[in-house]
């Protein structure tokens, strides 16, 4: 037997969650089942929880941006990197998704 959970959120939040997921080779229904599973599996939120001092969401410099796309090259020069459908694909084997 399958339960529904609703939940009410912004539109705009939506919207991009959507996207997201879409992009990500998922949907929004399939994240939250990947969240309550992750959650159940750790016993707790699967991601910290904490006061930020700073704002995460701030601008990288032009440096920054540089410095982090060369080391996303270097990575992926040495073939340390998953395709977006073959990371979906294991989530959903190990999750039974």
């Amino acid at each position: 037997m399958a339960s529904t959970i609703q939940v009410r959120v912004d539109d705009d939040l939506k919207t991009k969650s959507d996207a997201l997921f879409k992009d990500l080779g998922t949907d929004t229904t399939t994240a939250i089942r990947m969240f309550l599973t992750q959650a159940l599996a750790v016993n707790g939120f699967p991601f910290e929880i904490k006061r930020a001092n700073v704002n995460p969401y701030t601008a990288l410099t032009e440096h920054e941006i540089i410095d982090k796309l060369g080391r996303a090259r270097e990575h992926a020069a040495q073939g340390m990197y998953k395709d977006a459908a073959e990371v979906s694909r294991d989530m959903r084997a190990k999750y039974r998704l």
